[in-house]
């Protein structure tokens, strides 16, 4: 296998790894009632309760609150359902570096961007909205580890570029 396809291979993996995370992350905030029941369930199970107090509470609140946005103020959630909807087309622009990771660098570029807006996002928002300084650092952490696998494929695109211009094979479509 030549360095071109090599890196190409490699920019491929990590964009997959990427925009799966992304889609997952996306998904979730779909049935997030739903979602809170079943980790409030599992977390009783696992005795969480009496060594994380402190989680359990925030998750029996987080819950609580969920439960009567549900109930009383169903047209909350659909903010959730537009934050999935966005995670799910940003998934859809990775394509472009997908196909053409040189010619595309700025959709990763702009995707690290994103991720380290998170950071200062989550500090001011977070406090603003009464959140746990500890799940302010959960939330951070999503920037943090999200702009591992861009600042990798940055990496290898920028050899990619050093390697000279060339047609990108596009892989055919799975039957």
């Amino acid at each position: 296998m030549s360095d071109r396809a090599a890196l190409l291979r490699g920019i491929r993996v990590w964009l997959a790894f990427f925009v799966v995370s992304l889609v997952l992350s996306g998904a979730t905030a779909f049935p997030l009632v739903h979602e809170l029941h079943w980790t409030e369930d599992l977390l009783r199970a696992l005795s969480v309760p009496e060594h994380l107090p402190a989680l359990m509470e925030w998750i029996e609140r987080v819950r609580r609150g969920l439960d009567a946005a549900d109930a009383q103020y169903p047209f909350l959630l659909y903010g959730t359902d537009w934050l999935a909807f966005a995670h799910l087309v940003i998934a859809v622009a990775f394509y472009g570096p997908y196909r053409d990771p040189v010619r595309n660098i700025w959709v990763v570029e702009f995707g690290m961007i994103a991720c380290a807006g998170i950071v200062p996002l989550a500090l001011i928002c977070g406090p603003i909205r009464g959140i746990p300084f500890w799940w302010t650092v959960v939330d951070m952490s999503f920037g943090i580890f999200g702009v591992i696998p861009l600042y990798v494929v940055r990496k290898k695109i920028k050899r990619l570029e050093a390697l000279g211009a060339g047609p990108v094979p596009v892989p055919a479509p799975a039957v």
